[in-house]
């Protein structure tokens, strides 16, 4: 009788003890799959079919790389990246690429933004606009008024719902072989439309707003622990299973998005879309008539999830740059400035609903900008984590440069290659 909890107990150590050591990288890769994410993916899938699925298995490691290396600065540091750069390169310089992360994110901000206003047109009717601004609204108070981690632990059950494309799979009757041709064997025309899908995806999952969250996240939690060499080699090896589980969550569940996509809208001639319900039908041989709801949910958990995350990240940035008192675990009152570039970044993203450019396309343009944004940014970070003035003595090993500096050159060579072709 007395012997009977044991057994249950020790399965659950393993489970219990590897979430323990999860935090801003689960969080961070959840946040990836925005609604720019998801607009992003469904489009690759429905334009390109199951030829371009090998984009988001090739980003995974270059996406781990960059996140690990920005989750080090803030970790070993205990200050973001818009502190470090500000103290460690050219302030013109630092504060180009801070406001560099702005605009992308006030864009990205926008079309999400703009995606959950049309979600919710497309379930109720009336104004996009008006939801545009209510849901602004809500946002910018919940990120003042709830704190952050109990926000976050409601949105991920929202989130769940993108799981929806996951069971997609085990679902319809998918060509095997195809899909494994095109996740595992490159194949690119070098014509404009594929190479910006393949910048669309390089920037919705290697985005700056992620570098600037992690580190800030990890400087947060940075002073809680000695920095003695045992507790930072143990906090490194925690970063790394953070950022791997985090990373291979978010990717899998957008090459499902991508494959989903590529066997109900692509094969049925759907190549482009243009609005929530394209997207949505997506979802109709798994959920039937409840496709648009499940298709709502995900969009309203990513967003509400993403938004904090991309309107924090800038607040984080510029707040640290200008040496201002930083965190959303502040009261507003104890960081004014932080949560009024906060709110003022929410609001500004709201201009990008009322400009001509479709919700959904906008979706996707926000991707592609940060695929270019994202480029100088990484450079900058691997460079600063390569100093030992800068990382106390800590710095990044060979391996994780080379990946930094790979990942910077192959984003760049996509955006140079764009705009030449």
């Amino acid at each position: 009788m007395n012997s009977t909890p044991a057994r249950p107990a020790r399965w659950l150590r393993v489970p219990r003890a590897l979430f323990a050591r999860l935090g801003p990288g689960l969080i961070t890769g959840a946040a990836d799959d925005d609604p720019s994410g998801i607009a992003t993916y469904s489009q690759v899938g429905a334009q390109f079919g199951y030829t371009l699925g090998w984009s988001v298995v090739l980003a995974l490691p270059f996406m781990v790389a960059v996140q690990e290396i920005s989750a080090r600065i803030g970790r070993i540091t205990g200050r973001g990246l818009g502190a470090a750069m500000e103290a460690h390169l050219p302030r013109p310089l630092a504060l180009s690429l801070i406001l560099l992360l702005a605009i992308a994110n006030v864009f990205n901000l926008g079309a999400d933004l703009g995606a959950m206003a049309q979600t919710a047109h497309m379930l109720a009717g009336g104004p996009e606009r008006l939801y545009t601004v209510a849901i602004a609204i809500f946002c910018v108070i919940a990120e003042i008024r709830i704190p952050y981690r109990r926000y976050v632990t409601v949105l991920k059950f929202l989130t769940a719902a993108l799981l929806a494309y996951v069971a997609l799979l085990f679902v319809l009757r998918l060509p095997a072989r195809e899909i494994l041709a095109g996740a595992l064997i490159p194949r690119l025309t070098l014509d404009r439309p594929a190479l910006l899908a393949l910048i669309a995806v390089f920037g919705t999952t290697i985005s700056p707003y992620l570098f600037f969250w992690q580190a800030a996240e990890e400087a947060e939690d940075a002073g809680r622990i000695p920095a003695d060499g045992a507790a930072v080699a143990g906090e490194l090896a925690r970063i790394r299973v953070d950022t791997w589980a985090g990373m291979t969550y978010s990717n899998a569940v957008s090459l499902s998005i991508i494959i989903g996509t590529a066997a109900t809208l692509h094969v049925h001639g759907i190549t482009d879309i243009a609005s929530a319900a394209d997207a949505a039908s997506a979802l109709a041989p798994i959920a039937g008539s409840f496709a648009r709801l499940v298709f709502a949910l995900g969009i309203f958990g990513t967003g509400l999830l993403a938004i904090p995350v991309l309107a924090g990240s800038t607040a984080y940035a510029i707040g640290e740059a200008l040496h201002w008192t930083v965190g959303l675990s502040r009261r507003a009152l104890e960081a004014r400035a932080f949560y009024g570039v906060l709110a003022v970044a929410t609001l500004a993203g709201v201009g990008i609903v009322f400009s001509p450019l479709p919700p959904i396309r906008a979706l996707f343009w926000a991707a592609v900008i940060n695929g270019i944004a994202a480029v100088p940014i990484i450079a900058a970070m691997v460079a600063l984590a390569s100093r030992p003035a800068v990382m106390d003595g800590h710095i990044l090993p060979r391996w994780l440069r080379v990946m930094g500096w790979l990942t910077a050159a192959l984003m760049g060579a996509c955006t140079l290659a764009m705009l030449l072709v």
